[in-house]
This record gives structure tokens, sequence and C-alpha cells, in this order.
């Protein structure tokens, strides 16, 4: 998963995103979602999101065993 979707992206899941200093670099940290910041539910460059250390930026990938699978 990309990180484009608002309803792929869940409060707990362990996520990978790019920080708005490391954007040019393309660097990930990882980390756990603990809050959604993009409202809408779709954002071409990922949405934003705040992990559980504080830290801002927006979602590249989803771990695939924090995907719900239907």
């Amino acid at each position: 998963m990309n990180g484009q979707n608002r309803s792929d992206v869940k409060v707990g899941a362990t996520v990978k995103i790019v920080l708005k200093a490391d954007q040019r670099t393309g660097k990930l940290t990882e980390g756990v979602v603990a809050r959604l910041l993009t409202k809408s539910s779709y954002h071409p460059h990922g949405i934003k999101v705040m992990l559980e250390d504080g830290q801002v930026g927006r979602v590249q990938c989803i771990r695939k065993t924090d995907l719900l699978v239907r």
C-alpha cells in the first residue's frame, strides 16, 4: 500500500513516512500512527500523519500485517 488513501491508513498501524525535512532525499522514517492529519479521502503525496513519537510526515508505505484483509 502506498498510503495515498485515507481509508488504508489506521491509527496503530506501523508505517513508513517521509518527513518534511527529508522530502528531497526521500529518507523514510518508521513508526506507529497516533493521529491522521489529512482530512480528505485521498492525497497524491500520501496521507499526513503524526507518529506516536510526535514526528509528522506523509505515509509512503504501510506494513502488510497491519492491513485488514477481506
